[in-house]
């Protein structure tokens, strides 16, 4: 049995998650508050077979059969995700952040971010010194 009673899927206060969304919720998957989704965003915390660290899955094993992995997702407080982003298992995004739309983040993104692209990189971070977004130079 792969979702059972220490499976959790948290929802904050003041989410607000709009059409098409698509959560996958296998192992912990929690949104903090005042988080806002646009529409046609995929976030999941499951993978259908192993394809990095130990015990890789067989490509000749048939996808059917391929066990399914777990990974949290974290999605922390006040983080704005673009429409058709795609969050893969084992994700943190820090709060204040922005995901564009169309990224897919398959890295964890730290707190007062912007990420683009696929796979999404680092393009801004605030600087509360002089307030603003600095580009960064990738």
């Amino acid at each position: 049995k792969f979702i059972n009673d220490s499976t959790k899927l948290i929802i904050g206060d003041n989410v607000q998650i709009n059409d098409y969304v698509h959560l996958a919720c296998g192992k912990s998957l929690i949104i903090e508050n005042d988080v806002l989704i646009a529409s046609k965003v995929y976030i999941s915390d499951i993978n259908h077979g192993n394809y990095s660290g130990k015990n890789h899955s067989c490509p000749e094993e048939k996808a059917k059969n391929r066990e399914i992995f777990a990974k949290p997702v974290k999605i922390c407080e006040n983080v704005w995700i673009g429409e058709n982003a795609v969050i893969l298992p084992g994700i943190e995004i820090g709060k204040n952040s922005v995901v564009g739309a169309g990224a897919v983040v398959t890295k964890s993104i730290p707190e007062n971010c912007i990420v683009a692209g696929n796979p999404a990189i680092i393009i801004k971070k605030y600087n509360f010194d002089n307030k603003k977004w600095e580009k960064i130079n990738n």
